[in-house]
């Protein structure tokens, strides 16, 4: 690779595949023409990206010297996209500690530049200040750019666009709530800006002249509120204007507990967002345009902005989701392999019907389930299900699905993550919901006698300790509403579906 920081088809390092931003930038840089390796934890997760087989895949943990230095041979550009979400009391040291390896072995490797997107920090408060989230995002910035290698942080407030974090709240709060009564910091400036010109800015990081060491603040041509942009979204939408009552006794982590039982995000990751919304955040200069420049209509409006992500959401376009990413404090133990697995307990509810469809027609239904289409049983059970688990702080019902038919390996889906597909066969499932003990849910689609199919279920609970247990005993009775009708209801839907074609 030569020295000329103009040359096309540079190799570009990707931390963060699998989350939001790092999974729609993969596809940008290869379509820039540059070469991709993407550092991930669990490579198989990348594996049903459109973009999967372009892309080399390295397996490694940021917070892993050893696999980032390996990771790093023979980069141009790296890109850091990782960050804990303020995920247990020592979010910050494991960032700190993850700048730290992730620039010495850029330096080592001779990397030329590091490319990381950050938080932006609003004027005048220092930085001890800040809550936990922005404090610890500028000091990994200020890590990488002490690191030797010249460094582009870009540092950016609210990030519109279709399946993020910040454009759900938005969202499901303007949409649910005609008349609220909100946190006070609904009055609070914010500079928002379009995923797209967050991705174009990333992209055009990677030519800035090897002298450029430097932050800079990214946004788009608008300045409101958190107010005007509900405002803004019920015009864009075609609502009607909303109500709006702040009031100052909602503290950042009421907030977070409001935002939580309204949309679909997390506690873990709304408390940080609201944490961070308290301060004003307006960029305060726009150096980068002259090294990325923009074009015409560039940056975005609010407005367009907001247009573009419904456009995607409507035409069941979106290609990442604030969920993408593994859900802070969410167990991510693969299934064990049994029956030689000697781990500990495992209990199993196993359901297996004979479906008079096609096994086509089966798999149809299984890779369908959940989100609007529901789990084929006691509705009000798993309803119930989702807001308790909601109150204690997880993830809940409310993720749906990124794609209304087809899914993928590490897919969210309600409060399940896709662990596993075998197109046309199985999908496995792991729970992400609160629970003493580790969950996942199989689900087969085998051929059957004469034409029809065999449909096998699989629920499997591995318990932690006494309460795990005591747990799995304490629903067993409800087993059989649960599990067993939905085994029957997803037999008859196909069994329904095929008698439909055949008509």
């Amino acid at each position: 690779m030569g020295s000329d920081s103009n040359e096309a088809g540079l190799r570009c390092l990707v931390t963060g595949a699998t989350g939001y931003i790092g999974g729609r930038l993969v596809p940008g840089l290869l379509e820039a023409g540059h070469r991709v390796r993407c550092l991930a934890r669990n490579p198989g997760k990348l594996r049903d990206h459109p973009w999967a087989g372009e892309a080399e895949v390295a397996r490694g943990d940021v917070t892993d010297a050893g696999s980032v230095g390996e990771a790093m041979r023979d980069i141009d550009v790296a890109y850091y996209l990782v960050h804990a979400m303020g995920a247990g009391s020592g979010f910050e040291e494991t960032d700190r500690t993850a700048a730290r390896i992730f620039g010495e072995q850029a330096r080592a490797a001779g990397v030329r530049r590091i490319v990381y997107l950050g938080g932006l920090t609003p004027a005048g408060v220092p930085e001890k200040e800040l809550s936990p989230h922005l404090r610890s995002r500028a000091e990994v910035g200020r890590i990488l750019l002490d690191s030797g290698v010249p460094t582009t942080v870009l540092r950016a407030a609210v990030i519109i666009g279709s399946g993020s974090a910040s454009f759900e709240m938005v969202r499901y709060l303007t949409e649910r709530l005609p008349v609220m009564v909100t946190p006070s910091w609904v009055s609070t400036r914010i500079q928002p800006i379009a995923v797209r010109d967050v991705l174009r800015y990333l992209v055009g990081s990677a030519h800035m002249p090897d002298e450029v060491n430097r932050t800079f603040d990214i946004g788009g041509p608008d300045v409101l509120t958190y107010r005007e942009m509900m405002q803004e979204y019920a015009r864009v939408a075609g609502l009607r204007h909303r109500v709006i009552l702040p009031v100052p006794m909602l503290t950042p982590g009421l907030s977070s507990h409001w935002i939580g039982l309204v949309t679909p995000v997390p506690r873990s990751i709304a408390r940080p967002l609201a944490e961070s919304l308290r301060y004003e955040v307006v960029c305060h200069e726009h150096d980068i345009e002259r090294y990325v420049p923009d074009g015409p209509g560039q940056p975005f409006s609010f407005g367009t902005a907001l247009s573009l992500a419904l456009q995607r959401v409507r035409e069941a376009g979106v290609t990442t989701r604030w969920s993408s990413a593994s859900t802070p404090g969410i167990p991510s133990d693969p299934l064990p392999t049994d029956p030689d697995w000697a781990g500990g307990s495992l209990y199993t509810d196993v359901r297996e019907l004979d479906v008079d469809a096609s096994p086509e027609a089966l798999w149809r239904v299984v890779e369908g389930i959940g989100g609007d289409n529901g789990w084929y049983s006691f509705p009000l059970a798993w309803a119930v299900r989702g807001w308790l688990d909601r109150l204690i702080g997880g993830v809940g019902l409310r993720r749906g699905r990124r794609d209304a038919e087809r899914l993928r390996v590490g897919d969210s889906l309600d409060f399940w993550r896709v662990e596993e597909i075998e197109p046309g066969r199985l999908l496995r499932l792991r729970a992400e919901m609160r629970l003493p003990g580790l969950a996942w849910l199989e689900m087969y689609a085998l051929e059957g006698p004469g034409g029809r199919s065999h449909y096998r279920q699989r629920a499997v609970f591995h318990p932690s300790g006494l309460l795990g247990h005591a747990y799995w005993w304490g629903v067993s009775p409800f087993h059989a509403v649960v599990f067993g009708g939905m085994a029957r209801n997803i037999a008859r839907a196909a069994g329904r579906e095929t008698a439909g074609r055949r008509t």
